[in-house]
């Protein structure tokens, strides 16, 4: 979701010890229906030959982020000293990361396809990061196309293979007169399970009139997973149609899948919007037996839709991943999986955030599983509404050929961004608004929350809450990754008045909180994309990605987010992805 809000300058790093009763605790009302998957067939990543575009047609991706400001209150003039205040830090040097490798860019997706996906693809902001990675593999996925990499030398073994291409639908678009379009495809997230060494792709679709290109009334979540636990030798192929989620507004499509698993079950969580209305239709659970899926069995598929939180807004509900997944003793623990969500994504400032539990995903294994929801909402420290980045101020080549000035980066709302659960806590963050004397930039605000489900009752506290900043620049879009010990590396973008737009981290533990920041990728360039110029349609600031990602595998964390490269470049976009290594055991592990 893209929202629009008048830019301030400022910035710092604070860590907050604190610990919060529950405010509510309910079961969140839903409605409860059965689904089933439709396989797909098989298919793999292509290892094609990048060429080159001899004249670009200039033909953007649309859009299908549908404007949630409206359901917002209303930004009037705020006070700054209406903002957190946390002290200022500076960037201290590289010294943690001890790998670390150019990913996917524009240009490489721009450029992916084989056979009749050969120039398919269209230039597209954002491209909203993906990562998952095991047993010597990394897995990348951003809008729209994937790619394998080896972990220990960085070298691409597979891709970049168009999303249309890996699930098989129709190409993008077919350049001919009159051109042909494809099924729309965006939001892919990745993950490895180390319990059965499996992968799992995942993405949404929405079917398109092949004539214009105007979104169809139907849409799918699209699912992958992998045969073996070599992600270059081939995945299974499903498909869920989302087209009614039981909404009064549907036909509806499922926005930003997100996913997360447990020892039972893989769940997607989705924000469904009308396709005919752009109205939002809450928010939709799926939850399915991760084992069938593996072992390439259809499951049955456990809708809940009509989420709810006491006193607040449900909206982008993130299921947890954990680094260490082990079967739960059917006597003692049926199965639970948490998730989070910030607590109301309608106000500007908020101070509570909320904890899911879906409980009995054992149950999952049945024919029809028995799954109950229930949510709390607990205090926490205040964040709001982030406010676009500025960034350095450098050559722009695509806005000088239009007349256009440099763009602000897109740092959207205040949306919970990637939840693992570890060490028994939950570990999240979302991008806010932060004060920093007269002005207000972009940074992160952190959660580690403890949450319990004994006797039928969920209850949750936060250990350790806190903001990251740096003075005069802005941080957006955090992803943590955490070992099973605790041990945590949180990546975002940098962007600002000192800096083009890069790729930093900080390390984490839940007694200490933020260490300093330290920049793992240098921004080349200012962010040149078509997507913030007016000359197509923008209105100043260019999209970024949605969301980073960052991932445990042993005491390793991988991560990956988005910056702007030394590299060849489209005309029309210049973003590209870094991926980085930090270890957290040994000469590294120091906070």
């Amino acid at each position: 979701m893209k929202t629009k809000i008048f830019y301030f300058a400022a910035s710092a790093i604070l860590v907050i010890l604190a610990t919060t009763s529950n405010l509510r605790a309910q079961d969140a009302p839903t409605k409860v229906s059965y689904l089933q998957l439709t396989a797909g067939g098989n298919t793999s990543l292509g290892t094609p030959v990048l060429g080159d575009i001899a004249k670009d047609d200039l033909r953007v991706k649309r859009s299908h982020d549908f404007d949630i400001t409206r359901l917002m209150e209303p930004r009037l003039s705020l006070a700054v000293s209406q903002f957190p205040e946390p002290k200022a830090q500076v960037i201290a040097p590289l010294a943690s990361m001890s790998f670390g490798f150019p990913g996917l860019t524009h240009r490489d997706q721009r450029l992916a396809g084989t056979g009749i996906y050969a120039d398919s693809q269209f230039n597209l902001e954002p491209p909203d990061q993906g990562l998952a990675a095991g047993k010597g593999f990394i897995l990348e996925a951003v809008n729209d196309a994937l790619a394998v990499f080896d972990q220990h030398t960085g070298s691409r073994l597979a891709g970049p293979t168009p999303l249309n291409q890996f699930f098989q639908l129709a190409p993008e678009i077919i350049r001919s007169t009159p051109p042909v379009y494809g099924d729309f495809v965006s939001d892919p997230r990745c993950y490895f399970d180390s319990q059965l060494q499996r992968w799992f792709i995942v993405a949404l679709q929405i079917d398109v009139d092949r004539r214009t290109g105007d979104f169809a009334n139907s849409s799918h979540l699209l699912i992958a997973v992998s045969a073996t636990s070599d992600p270059t030798l081939g995945f299974r192929l499903f498909k869920l149609d989302v087209t009614n989620d039981g909404s009064r507004s549907c036909p509806c499509f499922g926005d930003q899948p997100l996913i997360g698993a447990d020892a039972n079950g893989f769940y997607i969580t989705t924000n469904a919007f009308s396709l005919v209305t752009g109205g939002y239709g809450g928010v939709q659970l799926y939850a399915m037996s991760k084992k069938a899926l593996g072992s390439g069995i259809m499951p049955t598929v456990v809708h809940l839709s009509g989420l709810t939180v006491a006193g607040g807004f449900a909206f982008s509900v993130q299921p947890a991943t954990s680094p260490s997944l082990q079967e739960e003793d059917e006597d003692r623990n049926p199965g639970v999986e948490f998730f989070m969500s910030t607590f109301n994504i309608t106000r500007v400032f908020n101070d509570q955030v909320t904890v899911w539990a879906l409980t009995n995903t054992r149950s999952l294994r049945e024919f029809a599983p028995n799954l109950k929801l229930r949510n709390v909402s607990i205090n926490s420290e205040v964040y709001a509404i982030p406010p676009d980045a500025e960034q350095k101020a450098g050559p722009i080549p695509l806005g000088k050929l239009f007349g256009e000035s440099e763009e602000l980066v897109a740092t959207n709302e205040h949306r919970m961004q990637q939840v693992v659960f570890a060490e028994g806590k939950l570990w999240s963050a979302v991008t806010t608004a932060l004060k920093n004397g007269p002005n207000i930039l972009a940074g992160i605000a952190y959660f580690v929350v403890e949450p319990s489900w004994e006797h039928g009752q969920l209850a949750a506290q936060m250990e350790n809450q806190g903001y990251v900043a740096v003075k005069d620049n802005n941080l957006f879009f955090p992803s943590m990754g955490v070992t099973k010990e605790g041990k945590a590396v949180m990546t975002f973008s940098l962007s600002g008045r000192d800096y083009f737009p890069s790729v930093a981290f900080t390390k984490m533990d839940s007694e200490n909180g933020a260490g300093s920041v330290q920049i793992a990728a240098l921004g080349a360039a200012p962010e040149d994309g078509f997507s913030g110029y007016q000359a197509f349609g923008g209105a100043g600031s260019g999209r970024w990605g949605d969301y980073s990602a960052a991932v445990a595998d042993g005491n390793t964390v991988w991560f990956a987010a988005e910056y702007i490269p030394n590299s060849p470049r489209t005309i029309l976009a210049n973003w590209g992805t870094f991926i980085g290594k930090v270890r957290t055991k040994g000469r590294e592990d120091e906070n």
